[in-house]
């Protein structure tokens, strides 16, 4: 089994993207041997109210929930968030949000996005938060918004221990607290793998060894990337076939509340 936490619905405003709806993703996914994936909806990043995107998520995948599970992306600065978290977690049955603070003009220290983090975390919702969305070297020139700061990445899993946090589209973790090991930092976050190195700098090996083989995901960044590259560091990584399993899916079914057979919460149902 495979479980893919990196992955997206929707459209980019500034190039075209393939594999980008449910039933074309689900075929991507049927040729690369994935399983199942967790989603979010891209145009939710650009959308003056977010939660219209995952309005648009939330009927896309109805009829897939038992491979296509929902994270809802909200903007704490936009009016009535906390309305929208509701309706996401209990009529849409999402199991997590995704936050983009450069996107949506906060940073990850100003009290909304600590008060939604918060919420969130008393309603058993993890936080996904994509280092980056996509190059800044091939940025739109109407656009230009920086990866997400390490250092406030440090900070703010050190303020929210309770909080569950899966960090996406990341690499150089072993230069920060947050790769080392014997860090004062809590184990509170898990790392997906899409853009850490298996061979050249040998990142996620030395990340299994500092962290443990249950903090490290598998990710794609469908439909932004290609799967394959995230497939092969699987097939390349020295490590054991059991610590493999982990980073393909039993981490990430542990996250999501799922048994073996990849059942347990799916949208629209709460256990």
């Amino acid at each position: 089994m495979i479980i893919d936490l990196n992955a997206y619905l929707g459209q980019w405003p500034f190039r075209p993207l393939h594999y980008n709806t449910a039933s074309a993703l689900l075929r991507l996914m049927d040729k690369k041997g994935i399983d199942q994936a967790v989603v979010s909806s891209i145009n939710a990043i650009f959308y003056k109210n977010s939660q219209a995107g995952n309005e648009e998520l939330a009927k896309e995948i109805r009829r897939h929930g038992d491979r296509l599970i929902p994270f809802a992306v909200l903007n704490p600065t936009y009016a009535d968030w906390e309305h929208d978290l509701v309706v996401c977690a209990e009529e849409f049955g999402m199991l997590g949000l995704r936050l983009y603070p450069h996107y949506h003009n906060y940073t990850l220290s100003d009290a909304c996005c600590r008060e939604l983090i918060q919420a969130a975390t008393e309603r058993g919702l993890l936080l996904s938060l994509p280092i980056r969305v996509t190059d800044r070297r091939q940025r739109h020139w109407l656009v230009d918004v920086p990866d997400v700061a390490l250092e406030e990445v440090v900070q703010l899993v050190k303020a929210h221990p309770e909080a569950q946090f899966i960090l996406l589209n990341g690499l150089g973790y072993i230069n920060f607290p947050l790769g080392q090991k014997g860090s004062d930092l809590p184990a509170n976050y898990v790392l997906e793998i899409s853009r850490l190195s298996a061979v050249l700098k040998a990142e996620m090996r030395q990340l299994l060894d500092n962290l443990g083989p249950d903090r490290l995901v598998f990710g794609t960044g469908m439909p932004f990337k290609y799967p394959d590259p995230a497939l092969v560091k699987l097939e390349v990584l020295e490590a054991t076939e059991e610590e493999k399993e982990q980073i393909r899916w039993k981490n990430a079914a542990r996250l999501l509340g799922r048994d073996e057979s990849g059942q347990g919460k799916i949208a629209g149902e709460r256990l």
